[in-house]
């Protein structure tokens, strides 16, 4: 198998991963997915390098001794109108080579990038599990002065909170629990002892007050509001 079918079955491979994460329900089975596709994206990202390095070197002999090497786009933007999510990856000269040396392809929850031989590197960037679906075949790519802007096409008209579904884990993890039986009130006197407890002593003769007044109301049979 050759370098360049090595490289067509890892994509596929990478994008099959990418679907099975999405439809995975138990965190373990998605966190093993994740790590097996590192692992693809890591020798995806090295089969290109080498099958690169081979063109070169058909190309001119002389040449090939300069090594190109491939980098990792980490830094983006995105944002989106009602009909496309798009990305924003600032690479400086990236409008003075050949369009043809920017590679962008697209799934319905993935894309990739490959930016090849721009000052000396190739820069690679793949971005699986994107949060909703998107038209493939109606995506595209614009480049600009020292831009290039990735156009995901929705395949519905929906507002996109994340870029991807592990941002949107990673953000649910961090929001503190609730539960739904609890009784309100414990919330609302948990936020009482904690202003009482940090207040100064103005507050805290306020609370002593509406304490007090509220022990008051219940002694008559009235409905009281604090209860420390």
């Amino acid at each position: 198998m050759d370098v360049t079918e090595q490289i067509t079955q890892l994509e596929a491979d990478l994008l099959e991963l990418a679907s099975l994460t999405e439809k995975a329900e138990r965190k373990r089975v998605q966190e093993l997915l994740k790590q097996e596709q590192a692992k693809v994206e890591k020798e995806l990202a090295a089969k290109r390098q080498q099958k690169e390095q081979q063109a070169r070197r058909q190309a001119d002999p002389v040449a090939s001794s300069k090594a190109v090497y491939t980098v990792k786009i980490t830094n983006y933007a995105w944002d989106q109108s009602e009909k496309f999510v798009k990305i924003y990856l600032t690479l400086k000269n990236v409008h003075k080579i050949p369009s043809e040396k920017v590679e962008v392809k697209f799934s319905e929850r993935s894309f990739s990038v490959l930016v090849k031989e721009l000052d000396g590197k190739n820069h690679q960037m793949t971005v699986l599990n994107l949060l909703y679906p998107i038209d493939e075949q109606n995506s595209s790519t614009k480049i600009k002065t020292d831009m290039v802007v990735i156009m995901c096409k929705k395949q519905a008209t929906k507002k996109w909170e994340f870029l991807t579904t592990v941002e949107k884990q990673s953000k649910e993890k961090d929001k503190p629990s609730v539960d739904e039986n609890a009784d309100p009130s414990e919330g609302l006197m948990s936020m009482l002892k904690k202003i009482y407890t940090d207040g100064d002593d103005e507050m805290k003769r306020t609370i002593n007050k509406a304490w007090s007044e509220s022990q008051e109301k219940k002694i008559r049979g009235e409905e009281g509001m604090m209860d420390f």
